[in-house]
C-alpha cells in the first residue's frame, strides 16, 4: 500500500506530495493539468527509464520517493536474494541528476533497475492501455487461471517436478552424446593412464628429487668445502679452536676484575660453544654426504620421465600429472560402466518424465476446472457494466511439458451480438478491452493479493448507470486493496473516500502543476464544476450533493 509519494523537478511539478487512502482515492483535474505526468512520475518510481527531458528545472536533479506498507505483501525472500534490508515500510527513491544520470534505491541501498522493475510488480499495478494489451499475452492468461482456480499448491509441485526432469534429461543426454566420443578415446586414455601410472608420481616429489639431485652433483665440491672449513676450525696448531680457547682462557682472568668482564666471557663461552656445534654439526653433514654415481643416475631418470610426460600433455608442473591421471581414470572409468550408467540415467530419465507427466496433468485439472465458473462469473460483472452481448470462452491445448505447465490457455472473446468469439489481441476495441481488464481485475480481487490498482480514466466511454455500476465495483476492490482511480466523471469521481485535485499554477514565470487534498465544501463544489462547467448553477451543487451522499 502506498503512504506516501513525494515527486519533485519532473515535468510541470516543481513539488508535489500526497498521501492516498488505504481505500478508494479519486484525482480529477483539468486535461492538460498534470494527471498523465503523474502516473509518469511513478512508473519512473517503477522502473521506467528516463532522460533529462523530464526534469523541470534542468540545473537541478528529479527525485521521486515512495513510501510503502509492505508487511502483507509476503516480499521477505525477495528482499534477502537481493540482499536489501527487509522492513514493513519500504521506501523506494529514483533520482535523475541533469547530466541524464539515474539512480534507483531501495531503503537507501542503489540497486539496478532490472531489481526496481520486479520490486514494483508487486508494490503497483497500473491499468493502462499498455496494460490491456498484456491481456492478449498468453502468459498472463495463464496466470490468471492459476491464480483463479488457486493451482499455486499443484504449479509448486509441477515446477518442482518439471526441474528434476530436465536435470536427469539432461544428465542423460549429455553421457548419451559423450558416450561415442568416450568410446573412440578409450584405448587412448587407458595408454595415457598406465604411462602415468607408472610413473607412480606422489605429490611433492619432483621438487624433493630436484633438491636431492642437485646434492648429489654437487657432493664432491660440498665435501671438499666442509673439509676445509673444519680444517681451519679444528686444526690443533693453527685451528680456530686453539686460538679461542687461549682466549677464552684470558677473559677468564678477565673476570675477577669486575662483573663488566664476567659478561664479557659469559658471552664469550656461549659463541664458542654455538661454534663447536656448527662445526660438529658439519663433520655430520659430511658424513652423510655420499659421492653415488648410480643415485644419481637413478634421480635423473625419472625426473627426466616426469619432464617428458609434462612436455607431452602440455602441463605447467609435472606434479599435474597427478590431477590429468586423476581425470584420466575416471574416463576410464566411466567407460568401462558407460552400459551400467546410461541405463541408470535412463531410468531415472524415464521416472522423473512419468512424475512431471502426472503433476503436469494434475495442474491441468486444477486448471480446467475453474474455466466454466470463470466464465460465467466475468460474463456476470460485463453485463453490469452494460456488455450485454459479450461472449467469452476459455480453449485449451495441450503441449509439451514446459516450466509453466502443459497447457497452452487462450481467451476467446466477443463484445457483439452474432459475432463468434476470436482471441482476445483480434477482435476487442480498446474501450472493451479496458472493461475486460477491469472485471477480470475486480474477479481477481478476492482471489490474491494485488497490489495497490491504479485505474487511468477507466470510465472513459461510459456514463450513466454503467459508470455507477463501475465505482461500485472499485468500492468493493477498495475494501481489501488500495484503489487510485484518475476520473473524469462527477458520478465516479464522488464516490472516493479521498478526492484530490490535480490543477495549473500560472502565477509563477513557468507554470507548473499542484495538487490539492479537498476539503468537503471544495470537494462539492467541484463535483458541481465536473457536472456543469467552471461556474455551476445551484442544480449542479444540488447534484453534486445528491451524489456525495447528501
Amino acid at each position: 500500500m502506498l503512504k506516501h509519494l513525494s515527486i519533485s523537478n519532473y515535468a510541470l511539478i516543481q513539488k508535489l506530495e500526497m498521501a492516498p487512502s488505504p481505500g478508494l482515492n479519486m484525482i480529477t483535474g483539468e486535461t492538460g493539468a498534470g494527471k498523465s505526468i503523474m502516473l509518469g512520475a511513478v512508473g519512473l518510481l517503477l522502473g521506467n527509464r528516463a532522460d533529462t527531458k523530464v526534469l523541470y528545472n534542468a540545473s537541478k536533479k528529479c527525485v521521486i520517493e515512495g513510501e510503502f506498507d509492505i508487511g502483507a505483501y509476503g516480499l521477505s525472500t525477495f528482499f534477502e536474494e537481493e540482499e536489501l534490508d527487509d522492513e514493513p515500510i519500504c521506501i523506494i527513491r529514483r533520482e535523475i541528476s541533469p547530466s541524464g544520470k539515474s539512480r534507483a534505491f531501495v531503503n537507501d541501498t542503489p540497486v539496478r533497475l532490472e531489481v526496481l522493475k520486479q520490486l514494483g510488480k508487486n508494490l503497483m499495478d497500473i491499468h493502462s492501455q499498455h496494460e490491456n494489451l498484456l491481456l492478449g499475452a498468453a502468459s498472463y492468461q495463464l496466470a490468471l487461471i492459476d491464480g483463479f482456480s488457486q493451482a499455486q499448491k499443484e504449479l509448486k509441485e509441477y515446477q518442482s517436478a518439471y526441474k528434476q526432469f530436465q536435470q536427469d534429461k539432461k544428465a542423460y543426454e549429455h553421457l548419451k552424446s559423450e558416450a561415442l566420443e568416450l568410446q573412440k578415446e578409450a584405448d587412448y586414455n587407458k595408454f595415457q593412464l598406465e604411462e602415468i601410472t607408472s610413473l607412480a608420481l606422489e605429490k611433492g616429489e619432483i621438487d624433493k628429487l630436484e633438491q636431492e639431485q642437485d646434492l648429489l652433483e654437487n657432493a664432491e665440491e660440498i665435501k671438499a668445502k666442509i673439509n676445509e672449513v673444519v680444517s681451519l676450525m679444528e686444526d690443533e696448531n693453527f685451528g680456530a679452536f686453539n686460538q679461542l680457547s687461549q682466549a677464552a682462557q684470558q677473559l677468564k682472568d678477565l673476570g675477577k676484575f669486575g662483573q663488566g668482564f664476567s659478561e664479557l666471557e659469559a658471552r664469550f663461552q656461549s659463541a664458542y660453544i654455538e661454534l663447536k656445534d656448527i662445526g660438529e654439526s658439519l663433520a655430520h653433514e659430511d658424513q652423510t654426504i655420499e659421492v653415488d654415481f648410480e643415485k644419481l643416475e637413478t634421480i635423473r631418470e625419472r625426473l627426466s620421465k616426469a619432464y617428458q610426460l609434462q612436455k607431452k600433455h602440455g602441463l605447467d608442473h609435472p606434479e599435474s600429472l597427478i590431477e590429468l591421471g586423476e581425470e584420466l581414470a575416471e574416463k576410464v572409468f566411466t567407460v568401462d560402466h558407460l552400459e551400467e550408467n546410461l541405463q541408470k540415467l535412463k531410468l531415472a530419465y524415464e521416472s522423473s518424465e512419468k512424475e512431471v507427466l502426472n503433476k503436469g496433468k494434475e495442474l491441468s485439472d486444477k486448471r480446467t476446472s475453474v474455466f466454466e465458473t470463470f466464465n460465467k462469473e466475468i460474463l456476470a460483472i460485463l453485463r453490469q457494466l452494460g456488455m450485454e452481448n459479450a461472449q467469452i470462452s476459455l480453449k485449451r491445448k495441450e503441449i509439451q511439458p514446459e516450466y509453466s505447465g502443459m497447457d497452452a490457455i487462450e481467451f476467446y472473446f466477443s463484445a457483439n451480438k452474432g459475432i463468434s468469439p476470436q482471441p482476445l489481441g483480434q477482435v476487442a476495441s480498446g474501450g472493451e478491452f479496458s472493461r475486460l481488464m477491469f472485471a477480470i481485475k475486480h474477479l481477481m480481487a478476492d482471489k490474491v493479493a494485488l497490489p495497490t490498482l491504479i485505474f487511468d480514466e477507466i470510465d472513459t466511454g461510459v456514463s450513466g448507470e454503467i459508470a455507477l455500476q463501475l465505482v461500485n465495483m472499485m468500492k468493493k476492490i477498495a475494501q481489501n486493496h488500495q484503489v487510485i482511480c484518475i476520473s473524469h466523471l462527477p458520478q465516479v469521481a464522488a464516490k472516493g473516500d479521498y478526492h484530490y485535485f490535480v490543477f495549473k499554477d500560472n502565477t509563477q514565470e513557468k507554470t507548473i502543476s499542484k495538487i490539492k487534498l479537498l476539503e468537503q465544501e471544495e470537494r462539492l463544489m467541484e463535483i458541481a464544476k465536473m457536472i456543469a462547467g467552471a461556474n455551476p448553477p445551484q442544480s449542479a451543487i444540488k447534484s453534486a450533493q445528491e451524489l456525495l451522499g447528501g
